[in-house]
């Protein structure tokens, strides 16, 4: 390694550099929960070697107080000095727990993913479209009672009025290098969505955890809320998480052949089949919560169209069905939703995709019709679950995602899961009194 490596790598020296004060030493649990501690500058030399300790049974994994302390070792590579608190800089993390990667933490399982597709010389880029809501601080609405349009998308002066929430984001994504390039005022209202460059699967997921942590923290700031849940208005479109994925080998496209129709090659069709192959069990990581399945399979809204898949099916520049493939050596799921623990959401992807290419898996051919109007028609296609418990069964029984993602990893997700879906099942709703009390 060379000086300027190290001086690269040191989190001391940065700081001095860059007038850091403090590094939030951050990871992501099995459920999608940002942790993270605080640790001074002064004190960044002894963390960086030995790293910071957390009690995992405290976070969102299959822990208990018996077990030993999580360690999380910082990765420079990551740091991001906090655009509204620069003082702040913010790092990712991989845990360990005696020396040894832990199989449970969603970052270690996209590296993991990540590695295996090394192993076939190929490298996943992906983009996601980020998706939120900024409503009153009590959850309750939107917070701009002016946007009330029945086709509020790309509404300009709804855009306008929350310029200086939006502005501050995308010049703050300017500022980090990560080449914003839209932003919009989506199909719901109160709804925006945001866009920067593609990048290495993780880098993608690092920035989606940072996004989401920043969009919260500057709505904040402004006096309001940034939601990123799949469903928070049941008459309004929801929060997707688009991803695109395009598959790379030595600078070039591999996932790209301007002689096929839909411009895909034979690789980026077995990616695509891995994907329908696993759609079912893929909805357990990618529509994480009880509220995601108000989201697929969903009646119209007010706008006309939920703008989300009800079927596992894919077709070219058509955004009614499932995959939708643009051209130009690239693919857009739009399975996934605003829950989606980010990690995950890329590993799960890299899992299902490397399937489809270790397997070569076909996906059948693409369909050119309106899957919101004449989805009906189509007899063999499968529909996807229409609720947490059906996914998380897909999951439990697909020996493919298993085999890609470790039973370490799964076992526990579905333990947590099963969790959360009980103490759903034991929770007594309005709808339920008002329609059975008087049976």
């Amino acid at each position: 390694m060379t000086n300027s490596q190290q001086n690269a790598d040191n989190l001391a020296e940065i700081a001095r550099e860059k007038n850091i004060r403090y590094f939030l030493i951050s990871f992501i649990d099995l459920l999608g929960s940002q942790r993270a501690k605080l640790v001074p500058a002064s004190a960044i030399t002894s963390t960086q070697k030995n790293g910071a300790g957390f009690a995992g049974f405290a976070a969102s994994f299959d822990m208990s107080p018996a077990d030993p302390d999580l360690i999380a070792m910082a990765d420079p590579s990551s740091l991001i000095q906090l655009p509204w608190k620069p003082e702040v800089a913010w790092l990712a993390s991989d845990l360990m727990m005696h020396g040894e990667s832990v199989i449970q933490a969603p970052r270690n399982t996209l590296k993991r993913l990540v590695a295996r597709a090394a192993k076939h010389g190929i490298e996943v880029k992906t983009g996601v479209e980020c998706e939120f809501f900024l409503i009153t601080p009590d959850g309750e609405q939107v917070a701009d009672e002016h946007d009330a349009s029945n086709k509020p998308c790309y509404d300009a002066s709804a855009l306008m009025r929350r310029y200086d929430i939006i502005a501050e984001l995308c010049d703050a994504m300017q500022q980090l290098g990560w080449e914003p390039y839209q932003n919009d005022h989506e199909d719901a209202n109160g709804q925006f969505e945001m866009n920067w460059k593609y990048a290495d699967a993780l880098v993608t997921a690092d920035r989606h955890v940072f996004f989401k942590f920043m969009a919260r923290a500057i709505a904040e700031k402004h006096g309001l809320r940034a939601t990123f849940m799949p469903k928070p208005f049941m008459h309004l479109t929801g929060n997707g998480c688009h991803a695109h994925i395009s598959l790379w080998k030595d600078g070039k496209n591999i996932c790209y052949d301007p002689q096929d129709p839909l411009e895909i090659s034979e690789s980026g069709y077995n990616f695509v089949g891995g994907l329908i192959h696993n759609a079912d069990a893929l909805c357990a990581i990618l529509n994480p919560v009880v509220n995601s399945y108000k989201r697929i399979n969903a009646p119209r809204t007010v706008s006309g169209s939920t703008w989300s898949p009800n079927t596992v099916t894919y077709s070219g520049d058509n955004r009614t069905h499932m995959i939708r493939v643009p051209g130009g050596g690239r693919f857009e799921m739009r399975l996934p939703d605003g829950a989606a623990n980010p990690y995950l959401l890329q590993a799960s992807l890299l899992a299902a995709g490397l399937d489809g290419i270790e397997n070569r898996r076909d996906p059948g051919k693409s369909l050119d019709i309106n899957m919101y109007t004449d989805g009906h028609k189509v007899k063999d296609a499968k529909r996807l679950p229409l609720n947490l418990l059906d996914a998380m069964r897909a999951l439990d029984k697909s020996t493919a995602l298993r085999a890609m993602l470790d039973d370490g990893l799964v076992d526990p997700y579905l333990k947590l899961k099963t969790a959360e879906w009980n103490a759903h099942c034991g929770h007594l709703s309005e709808w339920e009194r008002i329609s059975t009390l008087d049976c």
